[in-house]
């Protein structure tokens, strides 16, 4: 077993040459939020995988094995609810609603501008439901929120074609 205990973060200073080279794998929300865990990479590898406590894995993270070899982490495509507004009955507003409700009930929510996703709970898509939201059962890749806590992001950095300006300090 190749033991792994480095992550970094969406691949952050690698050469995009060796992150193409590199082995992937595949791995659910339930297996990324833990730092001990098994897993097969594309390579056939068997990893062991001992990150520091309360790390969390994301989809663009790329593992380092005690070898040096790259592992790039892809989110795997997992059951899901998505919710969206309802056109006919709401307004895109209501998504911030859900939210509120899924947050009041500490849920891990992926929050997009058009929909939320969360872990398959029949009892809140029909609370969902009954509030005018329409909530559909998906397969798909699943990035929560990382709540007040969690490590903040990388910093945004100004330059040519950043599109915008600030007046302010980050």
């Amino acid at each position: 077993m190749l033991k792994v205990n480095k992550l970094v973060a969406q691949g952050r200073g690698l050469a995009g040459a060796l992150l193409k080279r590199a082995a992937t794998v595949d791995l659910d929300w339930d297996v990324r939020q833990k730092s001990r865990f098994e897993a097969t990479d594309s390579a056939g590898r068997r990893l062991g995988v001992f990150l520091p406590r309360g790390s969390v894995v994301r989809g663009g993270d790329v593992l380092v094995a005690e070898d040096g070899s790259l592992v790039v982490v892809h989110a795997a495509p997992q059951p899901v609810l998505v919710v969206r507004h309802c056109s006919a009955h709401g307004e895109p507003s209501d998504l911030l609603r859900a939210a509120y409700h899924l947050g009041n009930r500490h849920v891990a929510v992926e929050l997009k501008p058009d929909h939320l996703k969360f872990e398959p709970d029949h009892v809140l898509g029909e609370m969902l439901q009954r509030l005018h939201l329409v909530v559909s059962e998906e397969l798909a890749p699943f990035e929560p929120e990382g709540g007040a806590y969690a490590a903040a992001p990388a910093a945004h950095v100004h330059g040519p074609g950043c599109g915008h300006d600030h007046d302010h300090e980050h």
